[in-house]
């Protein structure tokens, strides 16, 4: 296991603190005396084309930013990793989700498993899965095929699928829908059932342990309303022999405990396992992605998979001075430490990636919002950084302004595919030209701005200037890519998963634990009596807490 170095001990973090004290951004100036900058700056993994020119770096910067990488050892560390080296240290596991999507024949051992070879034994039964409810083989209780998967989880096991779901739309098999479910508010599984069939709807429960109160509460919710509208319509009786009939055919599950899942109803032979060392929000990849599989195709999903691989190769191999995931990793710290930003924007041009944002959210923030580093010592810089955004053009009529104008440093990345799936004509005009050529006028906009001169110019009255003056020199990343296909949607995952392994290896914090999710869920458990009128625990809780449950008791409706 690599060594845990201090980074702010390093001659790198020195050179980058002297660096950031000097630094004059002058985008247009850097631009109008090197014409080389773009090209120079513009690097490719895979199919994304990822311009980094309009950040606020120099050669000199990119150069201190790979010599703090290679300081910290973050190569050492990436190739423990891949390895299946016990990284995630407070939970003794292996970080394998790069072993997902490495291809059948491969061969990884890991303490004396080839776990390539277990991963494709899960595959080909979700393949095969799969494939018999595409084709109508699958059918439930009343004989009829499959027409809605409703996918029930939370956190990695709805936030993955849901966002590629939603990005690969045009390629789910007609006739076939998802819908997921994560919320514990009963109206999520509500709205989401309301309008729905029950003999053509098939629930997978994804939940590894199958314990998680959420899912589990939900997936209850789901059962009993499976079976009250069989019910209703005459398709099955009380019995419970009839009821565990309907349950086995309109349930799947997404686990590792058999025990349980057999317990809620669900045939073993229908639960698909993943591993410890599969972290939930690198699971989308995993039999976490059986929805997609589903809905999507084998061979899309394979696609998909092997994408992501295609970024692990370029991450693996690629010199630091040109990795793309590497590099975008250490520019955002340069922003974090030494710049002082605090958040970043990610804006996808392509409503397909609109739940993209929310997605890496919890693949950032859970990872890298950690104030202890991996060997149990309080960290030596800032951490972390809050991840938003929103698709264009939507954004740009809401939040936009804060990023153009206001007093705040707010690096942002603009994705973008050039060919769209739904090319379309407003008379003579390409709409999807139209849409990039917003993309490309935002980060123009951002990077140079406009003078108080280029203001006046227009004719604008001079007590108006000020208010219509950018300063520019905000900074974006650019990244490109032919289309959304499968294969570039795990390009961008594993993409931003390395960015995100790069931060906490300079940051020298764990980013594969998450011990800041479990305290809300232990208190809910204990404040539950205290909900449901149990004056003891009531009692028991703090006064804030306290008067809150009894105003929740003293207005609740039950009509």
């Amino acid at each position: 296991m690599s060594e845990l170095v201090d980074p702010t001990t390093t001659p790198a973090w020195e050179k980058l603190t002297e660096l950031a004290a000097a630094l004059e951004p002058d985008l247009r100036g850097w631009f109008a005396d090197d014409p080389g900058r773009a090209e120079r700056f513009t690097m490719t993994a895979a199919d994304l084309y990822v311009d980094l020119s309009k950040n606020l770096i120099n050669d000199e910067i990119l150069a201190a930013l790979v010599e703090l990488g290679e300081a910290i050892g973050l190569e050492a560390r990436r190739d423990a990793m891949y390895a299946g080296e016990r990284i995630n240290v407070t939970e003794n596991r292996s970080v394998l989700h790069t072993a997902l999507r490495r291809p059948k024949g491969d061969s990884l051992i890991v303490e004396g498993t080839d776990v390539v070879a277990q991963v494709h034994e899960v595959l080909d039964r979700i393949y095969a899965f799969a494939n018999r409810v595409r084709s109508g083989e699958w059918r439930g209780v009343t004989g009829q095929p499959i027409r809605t998967v409703v996918n029930i989880g939370i956190g990695g096991s709805d936030l993955g699928p849901v966002m590629v779901y939603e990005a690969l739309k045009p390629y789910v098999q007609p006739g076939l829908e998802c819908r997921f479910v994560s919320n514990i508010d009963p109206t999520d599984v509500f709205e989401k059932t309301a309008d729905l069939d029950p003999a053509t709807t098939l629930f997978i429960v994804a939940s590894k342990t199958f314990t998680t109160l959420e899912t589990l509460t939900n997936a209850r919710m789901a059962r009993d309303w499976l079976l009250a509208k069989l019910r209703e319509s005459g398709v099955v009786d009380g019995s419970e022999a009839q009821a565990n009939d309907a349950i086995s055919k309109h349930f799947v599950a997404v686990s590792t405990a058999l025990d349980r899942v057999a317990a809620f109803g669900i045939d073993p032979a229908n639960a698909f396992g993943f591993w410890d060392w599969v972290g939930g929000r690198y699971s989308v990849d995993s039999a976490v992605g059986t929805s997609l599989a589903v809905a999507l195709g084998p061979e899309a999903f394979a696609d998909f998979l092997a994408g992501f691989h295609l970024i692990d190769t370029h991450f693996a191999d690629t010199p630091l001075s040109r990795n793309v995931p590497a590099l975008m990793g250490l520019l955002n710290v340069w922003y974090v430490n030494f710049l002082k930003a605090g958040s970043h924007a990610v804006l996808p041009y392509s409503q397909y990636l609109h739940r993209f944002a929310a997605y890496l959210q919890q693949l950032t923030m859970e990872s890298n919002g950690k104030g202890v580093r991996r060997d149990g010592s309080e960290v030596v810089t800032e951490t972390g950084e809050i991840f938003w955004g929103e698709p264009g053009t939507n954004g740009q009529h809401a939040f936009y302004q804060l990023i153009h104008q206001g007093t705040q440093l707010i690096p942002a990345d603009f994705i973008a595919v050039a060919t769209p799936a739904h090319p379309i004509q407003d008379g003579d005009a390409d709409v999807h030209e139209l849409f990039l050529s917003n993309f490309f006028a935002q980060t123009k906009a951002l990077a140079f701005g406009k003078t108080a001169d280029e203001v006046r110019a227009e004719g604008t009255k001079e007590e108006i200037v000020p208010a219509r003056v950018f300063t520019g020199n905000r900074p974006t990343t650019s990244i490109m890519a032919p289309a959304l296909t499968p294969s570039v949607v795990g390009q961008l995952i594993a993409l931003y998963e390395h960015i995100t392994f790069t931060q906490g290896a300079v940051w020298g914090i764990n980013s594969f634990d998450q011990w800041g999710v479990e305290l809300g869920k232990q208190l809910a458990l204990q404040i539950a009596p205290a909900v449901a009128g149990d004056a003891e625990a009531l009692a028991a809780q703090d006064p804030s807490t306290r008067s809150l449950v009894r105003y929740y008791l003293a207005h609740r409706s039950r009509s």
